[in-house]
């Protein structure tokens, strides 16, 4: 008898046939039965043999084998070797032994250490380290790199699981795997592409286990990681360990002494109650306090002005962007995007308005910062590294249904936890259905509504661009530029406007304006310069004052000293513009 295991991803399935040793689509296991029926003689019947969509289960990578079988373990080392290149690359708690059962390997002469994932000893894919130019004074830089080069899908330190274990421990990386496992002796594994995504190829290994203990340390990020991981690894089975500065992640915690066992005594489940009480939430708010930078967001590097203003990009929450027709909205949101993926933000981008391969040669050119058509030479190095990054796209195109769009967006958070969703933009989405205006702002409303619940509940930041209203050119847009009822600025956790007044003013100049900052009520603005050859707009140096919000103004009354500076910074300001 075969036996499939199915894994339900919202609207689609995804299965595995341990007998086959295949994984695909519900699809391809509905063509491959109905392959099957139609034979005669099925004891000759190849499964999945004329669908090309189904892939091996398992599979031995040859280069990956072959980087493994050029490296030693450390266990053959000299001591003093050994030493050296645990001082290097920060393995010096973890004991020979340990890195040897993980089958930790290392290069001493190129000076690279190796954690291969392996599986029913099949080698899927192996992380390299490398450090370069270290010398007695310096201490090297480490780079990561991984065989494949899209990145690995496996588990780490699976195959040291003991096939009747049921509960074991989950850690965003290979030597909080091994700290647990060696000061514990409690199965541990870590997750391939650290707390930033967790890949649905990865579930089936993870079935047959009953308890599940997420232990990420105590960053914010990884945090927020661990409980929506929970949610598809199936929160019943899962345990969590709070972030907390006497509980960080497994190596911190060896490093400075600390007991793994009773923090891991220490792993709550998560509670699907409707109502908590302060003493569930005090830990939690604790954690804001001491991470005030990490609650704040992920910073963009390229807009330095706009950290000061928003103080980062955060999770769940809803931006509304606008600008006038032609001031260059969707390079903007590009670029914008662009530079937080880079840091790891997962992001999945649905562009209605222009298609995929237009918007892709645009960030590809604002990711090399130069003209790529004059330098073609250079194409295939810039796509190899843009494409590693976590960068999706949706095939919608001009009007659509909501729930598709939402349907697609939660499927996206589910496999490959989208961090970060741009629609662009919302008139394109909706189209020209309605024969009245109320029709129309009925619609759009009903659409706010839905994205406002989705970055909500799937804890997922959502960036959604509106045209503004048809107004003279001559006059500043304002939030209540915004086109439709006011429920779109009203629901928005932030509001963005860009402003353009080149062709109105002979100084004009083109700048965004951050008019609403649910976050701490920072307003102000920030300059832009466009780049024709990047296709990107850096930031003026300088910084632009800011105000706080009219509600804080009222709450804390400024003196008259204070209140004729701002109006004199404002005017400054104008004169500028």
């Amino acid at each position: 008898m075969i036996i499939f295991l199915f894994y339900e991803v919202l609207s689609q399935r995804h299965f595995v046939c341990e007998h086959c040793n295949k994984q695909g689509t519900w699809p391809d296991l509905l063509d491959n039965l109905m392959l099957l029926k139609t034979q005669k003689k099925r004891l000759g019947f190849t499964c999945f043999k004329d669908l090309e969509t189904v892939t091996p289960f398992l599979q031995d990578l040859p280069s990956a084998r072959e980087l493994v079988s050029s490296c030693v373990p450390f266990g053959s080392l000299q001591d003093d070797v050994a030493h050296r290149l645990k001082e290097t690359f920060g393995l010096e708690v973890l004991k020979t032994g340990t890195l040897d059962r993980f089958g930790v390997r290392c290069n001493h002469h190129h000076n690279y250490v190796i954690f291969p994932v392996i599986v029913n000893g099949c080698v899927q894919s192996v992380k390299k380290i490398t450090c370069h130019s270290q010398t007695d004074e310096v201490i090297g830089t480490l780079r990561e790199s991984y065989i494949p080069r899209t990145g690995t899908t496996g588990v780490f330190g699976l195959d040291t699981v003991a096939p009747t274990t049921t509960d074991v421990v989950l850690t965003s990386s290979e030597v909080d795997a091994m700290a647990v496992v060696q000061e514990t002796k409690m199965a541990a594994i870590a997750l391939p592409r650290g707390y930033n995504s967790l890949p649905q190829e990865v579930l089936p290994s993870l079935e047959r286990f009953k308890t599940i203990i997420l232990w990420f340390g105590d960053d914010i990020r990884a945090w927020e990681s661990a409980k929506l991981f929970s949610k598809k690894l199936n929160s019943k089975r899962c345990h969590i360990i709070r972030p907390s500065i006497d509980d960080p992640g497994p190596l911190t915690a060896l490093t400075q002494g600390l007991k793994l066992s009773t923090i891991l005594g220490k792993a709550r489940p998560i509670s699907h109650d409707s109502i908590v009480s302060f003493t569930q939430l005090r830990q939690e708010i604790l954690s804001q306090f001491l991470h005030s930078e990490q609650v704040a967001g992920v910073k963009w590097k390229r807009y330095p002005i706009l950290n000061k203003l928003l103080k980062g990009h955060r999770r769940g929450e809803l931006t509304v962007f606008t600008g006038p027709t032609g001031s260059g909205k969707t390079t903007f949101m590009s670029e914008y995007s662009l530079d937080l993926c880079m840091q790891g933000v997962n992001t999945l981008w649905g562009s209605f308005e222009i298609n995929n391969v237009r918007l892709g040669k645009m960030m590809l050119t604002q990711f090399a910062q130069r003209n790529l058509s004059k330098n073609l030479e250079l194409f295939d190095d810039y796509a190899d590294l843009f494409q590693s990054l976590p960068m999706y796209f949706m095939t919608f195109h001009g009007q659509e249904s909501v729930k598709k769009v939402v349907d697609a967006m939660s499927h996206a958070v589910y496999v490959h936890d989208i961090a970060h969703v741009v629609l662009d933009n919302l008139q394109f989405m909706m189209g020209v259905g309605g024969t009245e205006w109320n029709d129309r702002f009925m619609k759009q409303d009903s659409m706010v509504a839905a994205f406002r619940k989705f970055a909500t509940n799937m804890n997922c930041h959502v960036t959604l661009v509106i045209h503004p209203r048809k107004e003279k050119e001559t006059e500043d847009l304002t939030t209540a530029s915004v086109f439709g009822t006011a429920k779109a600025t009203q629901e928005a956790d932030n509001v963005l406007i860009l402003q353009d007044k080149r062709l109105t003013s002979v100084r004009g100049r083109k700048y965004l304006q951050v008019t609403k900052n649910r976050f701490d009520g920072e307003l102000g603005l920030m300059l832009l310069k466009f780049d024709k050859e990047s296709l990107g707009f850096a930031s003026k140096d300088k910084e632009r004052t800011s105000r706080k919000t009219d509600n804080e103004d009222a709450q804390n009354p400024e003196d008259d000293d204070d209140e004729s500076q701002r109006r004199e910074t404002s005017a400054d300001m104008a004169e500028e513009l």
